[in-house]
């Protein structure tokens, strides 16, 4: 019992320093349990962590898991990710509740004010995001098409379903076939019979079920970075419930960025807001359910499914369809604020030159604080 006890407070104290994403988080915990306590060494942790990048969650939290369990079985894993995530749940809980108290009108001042920093914070997750996975002429026009769809407004599942099959073509040297594909594939999403939501079929708007699904989605669709998950949680939650707005959504972010705990946490402050704690509680699973059992009981079979090398073509073809949909994502962020006074264009201007110029641990709460205190002045 003592090593597990262990195990949990070692992860409940990685949880409380979270700050900075997936980077800073992947490398607070490799320094200390890699090179200073070597419960792996590096070759394992890198081969590892190579996984989780390839594979959809947060990489961060499936380090943790995988660490768990490399030190004392499925039950240290899911001690260990228990633990990681335990502080920002609290945090968020916390922070849904006295949201939902004081209101938005009390607390609208400094939510003007954070409204741009979000703005140029997903801006940035966009451009960082598509750098990193549109690495070649062919992946670029993927994602370039992925946008095109996610404007007309294809179904998701179909839209990276198709770009994972378009690069997959590519790599087998059938690009007149992946053309022709991505061509037909413009037209039909311009008809409207394919731009539905297919998660609408298996629950009813206002429900928990439905928070369920889209936690899922999130949890299984968020290739290359927890931001890719946003576009999911914004198509399926906000303005389908009451309590969920496209403010709120705005506003949760703003909430996650200044707290220690995982971006996908964001997911808990939506179904608190949606449907109380039962919501929160209910997406916070389905959120990291994905992510405990890739590690738990997938993780040496992924290692083997993934020598496949062909995979990868259709992995990196669905990596590109996400970084398209997350390019109008930011977008669908941004004009609001290009149509907005000047002060909010200054401050969205002042957020994204201090993100990109700053590679700090604390530079995403910093910018949301001080953005949302000169709004409130202002």
């Amino acid at each position: 019992m003592k090593k597990y006890f262990k195990i949990f407070i070692t992860f409940l104290k990685f949880g409380f320093l979270a700050f900075g994403g997936p980077v800073s988080q992947i490398n607070m915990i490799r320094e200390k349990l890699v090179r200073v306590e070597k419960w792996v060494d590096q070759k394992r942790f890198n081969r590892a962590l190579s996984l989780y990048q390839v594979l959809p969650g947060p990489e961060a939290h499936e380090m943790c898991v995988y660490l768990g369990m490399v030190k004392a079985g499925r039950l240290g894993g899911f001690l260990a990710g228990l633990g990681f995530m335990l502080p920002g749940f609290t945090f968020i809980m916390i922070l849904a509740y006295l949201y939902s108290l004081l209101g938005p009108v009390v607390l609208l001042p400094l939510f003007v004010g954070a409204k741009p920093a979000v703005a140029a914070l997903i801006v940035r997750a966009s451009h960082k995001i598509s750098e990193h996975i549109l690495i070649n002429k062919k992946l670029i026009l993927i994602g370039v098409l992925s946008s095109a769809l996610t404007w007309l407004g294809l179904n998701f599942l179909l839209n990276i379903l198709l770009c994972g099959f378009c690069y997959y073509l590519c790599v087998k040297q059938n690009n007149i076939l992946a053309i022709a594909l991505g061509v037909i594939s413009l037209p039909i999403a311009l008809t409207g019979y394919l731009n539905i939501e297919l998660f609408q079929y298996f629950s009813t708007p206002e429900s928990e079920s439905g928070l369920f699904l889209q936690g899922l989605k999130a949890g299984l669709l968020s290739f290359g970075g927890a931001y890719t998950a946003l576009p999911f949680l914004k198509s399926g939650i906000a303005g389908h419930y009451l309590g969920v707005t496209e403010d709120v959504f705005s506003d949760g972010i703003a909430l996650t960025g200044v707290v220690p705990t995982p971006l996908l946490m964001f997911g808990t402050f939506l179904g608190y807001m949606a449907t109380g704690i039962s919501g929160a509680l209910l997406i916070t699973v389905a959120i990291f359910l994905p992510a405990f059992l890739f590690t738990l009981l997938g993780h040496k079979y992924f290692e083997q499914i993934l020598k496949h090398k062909p995979l990868h073509a259709f992995l990196d073809g669905v990596s590109a369809g996400v970084a398209g949909i997350l390019v109008i994502t930011a977008i669908e962020f941004l004009i609001p604020i290009l149509n907005s006074n000047l002060l909010v264009m200054l401050l969205f201007v002042f957020s994204l030159a201090v993100l990109y110029l700053l590679k700090t641990r604390f530079v995403v709460p910093t910018v949301i604080l001080v953005s949302a205190v000169i709004g409130y002045f202002f």
